[in-house]
């Protein structure tokens, strides 16, 4: 009994210091095993990933886990604002992102920041032939906001792109080495289009 009363103190501990996590989109927040996606994650290859700029909650009973934004005044989205978010479709020519977070705004949630559209011509200053090459499911970009009506964004300069990304073959996060990306578990390297910030966690 003394034994299962040191357990739960420790699994309770733990749960105290993941609460006290800040965490941006993309940042791993638990796993399946120990918990169910709540609001702000999402599910991939046994992971549960941020969607959103904030703290992290665990409910204890549902044995679930969130990601708080705790602003009370979402700010809007406008042109010329650089925003983080996930891509959510990779097209044959556009891929799409939901925004979770604006520079600037710090740890607050986006007011009804919907899907974005990067067109392949607003991927990089050159011509771009394969946009699967530069962009991927899951990754978390930084980008501008070139038009608000059709929420249309560019990650073309230098310090726009990919902020974070996972492996296509074992999802593990991938590592930059020497310009490009490679995961530290299976050895595979993709190829992105990175912004000057991969890794660092910077908007």
């Amino acid at each position: 009994m003394k034994k299962d009363k040191t357990q739960k103190h420790l699994q309770e501990e733990a749960e105290k210091h993941i609460e006290e996590q800040f965490v941006l989109p993309g940042d791993i927040v638990g796993t399946n095993e120990e918990y169910e996606a709540g609001d702000g994650t999402y599910r991939l290859r046994g992971n549960i990933y941020s969607t959103r700029t904030g703290n992290v909650e665990v409910d204890r009973k549902k044995r679930s886990i969130s990601v708080r934004a705790t602003s009370e005044l979402p700010p809007e989205i406008k042109k010329d604002d650089i925003v983080v978010g996930n891509v959510v479709n990779v097209r044959d020519s556009m891929t799409l992102v939901q925004i979770a977070a604006i520079k600037g705004h710090g740890e607050r949630e986006v007011n009804n920041p919907g899907v974005a559209a990067i067109h392949i011509s607003n991927i990089k200053e050159d011509y771009v032939k394969n946009i699967a090459n530069e962009l991927a499911l899951m990754d978390v970009v930084k980008a501008k906001v070139i038009d608000t009506d059709s929420m249309r964004l560019s990650i073309a300069a230098k310090e726009l792109g990919v902020m974070s990304a996972v492996c296509g073959r074992c999802g593990e996060p991938l590592a930059i080495e020497e310009g490009k990306l490679k995961c530290p578990a299976c050895g595979k390297t993709e190829k992105r289009k990175l912004s000057a910030d991969y890794g660092t966690g910077i908007i």
